[in-house]
C-alpha cells in the first residue's frame, strides 16, 4: 500500500507537461536525462530512508537516558525496582508506536517506528544556517507548486471553453495556435477569460489557506482514480491513432536548446523525498523497503516513457501543448464528448485537491520557520498574514505567466534540485557523521543506503550544484540571446 501511495505521490502534474519537454529536447536525450534522473533521485531515496532510521534511534537513545535517569531518581527515593519497571513498561507500552509493540521482538536501535519529517531530521542533524536554508528550500518548492497549479487550472478552463463556444469546438488540439489576444467569447480576449478564472479559482480554493484542510481520504481516493483513468486512457488513445497509420509526429532525436526544462520536469516529476517519511514509517516490514523503492522507480519510469514516447509520435511537435490533456479535446483524436471534456477539464478536478493541502502544508513550513521557542503569534499574524504571504505570491506568479513548462522547470530546476539531490545527500553525511559520535564508529545503520560510501554523497552535491549553474547560464544565455 505504502509504494501505491509512493507511485501515486510522484506520478502527478509534472507527467503532464512531459510530452512537450520531451519532444523539445528530442526523445534521445530525453530518454537517457530520464533514466539518469530515475537513478540519482532512487539513490537520494535511500539517503532519506538512513537518515530516517539515524533520527529514529538518536530518538530512542535519548528516551533510554531519560528513563535511566528517572529510574535512578526513583530507586533513590525508595520506590521498590519492580514497581519501576512494571510502570516503566506499561508508559512505554503506551506511548510507543503500534506497530513496534506488534514486533517486541525487534530491539533494533535503527528500526523505523516513529516519523521524522524532514524538517525534524534538518533540526536534529543541521546547525542553524542549515536548518534556515532547508525551510527556504521548501518554501520556494511549495510556492512553485502553488504558481503550477493556480496556473494549469483556469489556462485548462480556458482552452475547453474558448474553444467550445467559439465557431471550432473541436479545435482545441488542432494544431491551430491561438495568441492571447484572440477573440474567446464576445468582446473578451483568451488573457481575459484566463484571467476571469484565476480570479475565480483564488476567491472559491483561496479561503481555505485560512483554515486547517482535514478528512481529505475520499477526496484523495476519488482524485487518484481520476488521474489513472485519465493516464490510461490517454496512453490508449494514442496507441490507437499510432496503430491506425495517424500519427504525425516525428520527434528528433536530440535538441540541445531543449535540455533546461526537459530537466526541471524530470526533477519534479520524480520528486517524492519531501513526503517519505510519511510514506514509509508505517509499512510493517522494512527489511526489503530499498529493493521495493527500486521496483517503484522502475515502474514509474516505464510509465513516463510510456507516456512520453506515444505523445511524441503521435502528435507533431509543433501541437503538443503544455498540459498534455489539452490534446484530446479534438474531435479527431476522439469523437466522444464525455471524453473530450473530462481530459481537457480533468487538471481543473484533480489539481484542484491538492492545491488547499499544499497551501495549508506552505502556511504551516512559515510559521515553523519564524516560531519563537515558548512563544504564541498575535491572531492577526497567525490568521491573516501568513495564510496571505502563502497565498498571494503564487496567484501574482499565476496573473503574470501561464507558460506551464517554464514554471514546471524553473521550479525543479532550482527548488526541486535543493530538495532531491542537496539536502537528502546533506542529511546522510550529516547523520552519519552523529550515528558515529553518539553510539561508537562499530555501530551499523541496518537501513544503510547501498550507495553507503562517501563517493556517492561527494557526486550527489557536485551533481546538484552543477544543475545550479548549468541551469542559471541556460537562463541568462536564452535571455540574453532574446
Amino acid at each position: 500500500v505504502g509504494l501505491v501511495y509512493m507511485f501515486n505521490l510522484i506520478v502527478g502534474t509534472g507527467a503532464l507537461t512531459m510530452p512537450k519537454a520531451f519532444a523539445t529536447a528530442g526523445w534521445l536525450v530525453s530518454l537517457v536525462l530520464l533514466m539518469f534522473l530515475g537513478f540519482m533521485s532512487y539513490m537520494t531515496t535511500t539517503f532519506v530512508v538512513e537518515a530516517m532510521a539515524a533520527a529514529n534511534a538518536q530518538l530512542r537513545w535519548k528516551r533510554m537516558e531519560k528513563c535511566k535517569d528517572d529510574e535512578d531518581e526513583d530507586s533513590s527515593s525508595g520506590v521498590s525496582d519492580s514497581d519501576v519497571l512494571l510502570q516503566d513498561g506499561y508508559d512505554r507500552a503506551e506511548t510507543r508506536p503500534i506497530l513496534s509493540v506488534q514486533r517486541r521482538g525487534s530491539s533494533n536501535i535503527f528500526e523505523i517506528t516513529e516519523r521524522v519529517e524532514m524538517g525534524q531530521m534538518a533540526s536534529m542533524f543541521f546547525n542553524k544556517v542549515g536548518v534556515n536554508l532547508f525551510y527556504f528550500c521548501i518554501i520556494i518548492y511549495l510556492y512553485g507548486d502553488l504558481a503550477i497549479y493556480a496556473a494549469a487550472v483556469p489556462v485548462s478552463l480556458m482552452q475547453v471553453t474558448c474553444s467550445a463556444i467559439g465557431n471550432h469546438s473541436c479545435s482545441v488540439g488542432d494544431g491551430t495556435k491561438y495568441n492571447d489576444t484572440d477573440k474567446c467569447w464576445g468582446p473578451i480576449r483568451r488573457i481575459d477569460a484566463y484571467r476571469l478564472y484565476l480570479a475565480a479559482f483564488t476567491l472559491l480554493l483561496g479561503p481555505f489557506t485560512f483554515f486547517n484542510v482535514q478528512k481529505t481520504k475520499y477526496l484523495q481516493i476519488v482524485t487518484s482514480l481520476m488521474r489513472w483513468i485519465a493516464f490510461i486512457l490517454m496512453i490508449i488513445l494514442a496507441l490507437i491513432r499510432i496503430s491506425r497509420g495517424q500519427a504525425e509526429g516525428h520527434p528528433s532525436m536530440a535538441q540541445l536548446s531543449g535540455i533546461r526544462n526537459l530537466f526541471g520536469v524530470c526533477v519534479y516529476s520524480f520528486m517524492c523525498q519531501h513526503s517519505l517519511p510519511s510514506l514509509i514509517t508505517p509499512i510493517s516490514k522494512k527489511k526489503h523497503v530499498n529493493k521495493l523503492v527500486l521496483l517503484d522507480y522502475i515502474l514509474i519510469l516505464a510509465f513516463y516513457s510510456l507516456l512520453s514516447f506515444t505523445a511524441i509520435y503521435c502528435f507533431r511537435n509543433d501541437t503538443l501543448m503544455d498540459m498534455y490533456t489539452l490534446n484530446f479535446t479534438n474531435c479527431e483524436i476522439i469523437n466522444v464528448a464525455f471524453i473530450r471534456y473530462f481530459l481537457g477539464l480533468f487538471p481543473v478536478f484533480t489539481i484542484s485537491t491538492n492545491f488547499p493541502i499544499i497551501a495549508v502544508t506552505l502556511r504551516n513550513n512559515w510559521k515553523t520557520l519564524f516560531h519563537r521557542e515558548g512563544g504564541t503569534y498575535p491572531w492577526v499574524v497567525d490568521r491573516i498574514v501568513f495564510p496571505a504571504i502563502t497565498l498571494i505570491p503564487p496567484v501574482l506568479v499565476a496573473f503574470c505567466t501561464h507558460d506551464l513548462e517554464s514554471l514546471v522547470g524553473i521550479t525543479g530546476a532550482y527548488a526541486g534540485n535543493g530538495i532531491q539531490y542537496l539536502i537528502p545527500a546533506f542529511l546522510a553525511y550529516c547523520s552519519r557523521k552523529d550515528t558515529q559520535l553518539v553510539f561508537g564508529s562499530g555501530t551499523v545503520n541496518k537501513h544503510l543506503s547501498p550507495f553507503r560510501h562517501t563517493f556517492w554523497i561527494v557526486f550527489v552535491l557536485i551533481w546538484g550544484f552543477s544543475c545550479f549553474v548549468f541551469v542559471t547560464a541556460n537562463i541568462v544565455l536564452s535571455e540574453s540571446k532574446l
